[in-house]
């Protein structure tokens, strides 16, 4: 296997030696390869729209060059992914790589990134150490601890006492379990219990009878995009609200995509996350008007805004080097870049690559006959604070 790895690694370089020069090459590829069918769909829905919708608002040069966008569906097999990479990149001429639906995604990409130098910008996958699985990779999601920590700050300072934790058994949810628990402990609460889900075809009852049991004054729960709607129903079957169990959690957990399904149990629900459809601002308002008309009223979630944000890094990145893209000047461009996101200002972190922005509080509320999440708190310009603790 190690052998087979070595011989691909030496034919991608190979067939890059005799690629054009970046800079001379007028138009930009960029290949976004997404969960575009699976159990995860919805993310590569959202973010291949984010991304055209950003393009159909700002247009389609840059630098003068023109971008083209090439989507491609991994299914989310991370396999597939890989092997999708080395196509687009060898056969397709892609100078950018993008996406990253999933954490073992983005991580499957990274290999490519390093051997071929082609940066990838990862638009979904949360896992704190991706940025450090190649020095080609940069982020315009998010970290689960940069959204994490917040809740735990709210709840320790809001009446809570005593959490059990319940996350998906992957590397997002082992980050959100740490630094929740890390930052509500260290004001003073009690973490009970840590519960672990399976993240393929969960079920959820069992888990939330063993948190039910437990009596905590909340549960903290992170889960992957897209699968809230049978969280939220199984929360209500077991009747821990009943119970007097608060729901905190990530805001994947109400993810805007699906909000309205989930109806009134997840109405009074405490997230942190960095966008919500309903942020007030100019920019977010232009920006959800134009994602809902391409979109036949789809309302955008915070997956969208990576695939937005995403063509912005790339964009301003391109300005910078003046259209070339050429690995290792590009990656230095990324560094320090800054701009106004629909979801607020935002920045890419010199020293990791990561993005730096504002983790909202939100409550679900009913908003003209339709459910948001409503911010009420905000954490400015937080980095990733597993990578700052790690300095």
């Amino acid at each position: 296997m190690v052998r087979g790895m070595l011989l691909g690694a030496a034919s991608l370089v190979m067939a890059l030696a005799g690629a054009l020069p970046a800079a001379a090459q007028e138009v930009v590829k960029v290949g976004l390869i997404l969960p575009m069918t699976g159990p995860f769909a919805s993310t590569g829905r959202q973010v291949s729209a984010g991304a055209k919708t950003f393009m159909e608002m700002k247009g389609n040069t840059v630098a003068g060059k023109t971008v083209e966008l090439i989507i491609r569906d991994d299914a989310g097999v991370a396999d597939q992914t890989r092997r999708i990479a080395q196509e687009l990149v060898v056969n397709e001429g892609v100078q950018v790589l993008a996406g990253g639906g999933l954490t073992p995604l983005a991580m499957a990409v990274a290999p490519v990134a390093t051997q071929a130098k082609v940066p990838m910008v990862v638009t979904s996958a949360g896992t704190a150490a991706i940025t450090k699985a190649s020095e080609f990779i940069t982020r315009t999601s998010g970290t689960l601890p940069q959204y994490s920590l917040p809740v735990g700050t709210w709840a320790a300072q809001n009446g809570i006492r005593k959490v059990v934790t319940l996350v998906s058994d992957y590397g997002p949810g082992l980050d959100a379990e740490k630094w929740f628990t890390k930052e509500f402990t260290s004001k003073g609460g009690e973490v009970s219990e840590a519960v672990r889900v399976p993240l393929q075809n969960p079920d959820f009852a069992p888990f939330l009878q063993r948190v039910r049991d437990a009596k905590p004054d909340a549960v903290f729960v992170f889960l992957p995009s897209g699968v809230g709607s049978l969280f939220m129903k199984q929360f209500a079957d077991r009747g821990l609200a009943e119970a007097g169990i608060k729901l905190i959690a990530t805001g994947d957990v109400t993810d805007d995509d699906i909000l309205n399904s989930m109806g009134k149990p997840a109405l009074g629900t405490i997230t942190g996350h960095f966008y919500a459809t309903a942020h007030d601002s100019p920019e977010n308002k232009a920006y959800v008007d134009a994602f809902e008309k391409a979109n036949n009223g789809m309302r955008p979630n915070f997956m969208s805004v990576g695939g937005y944000d995403s063509m912005a890094l790339i964009y301003a990145a391109l300005e910078k080097t003046k259209g070339d893209t050429a690995g290792p000047g590009f990656m230095e461009a990324v560094k320090g870049l800054s701009w106004t996101s629909p979801r607020g200002p935002v920045s890419i972190d010199p020293e990791t690559r990561d993005i730096i922005q504002n983790i909202y509080m939100r409550e679900v509320k009913e908003v003209d006959g339709e459910l948001h999440n409503v911010e009420f708190e905000t954490f400015a310009a937080l980095k990733d604070p597993e990578k700052a603790e790690a300095k």
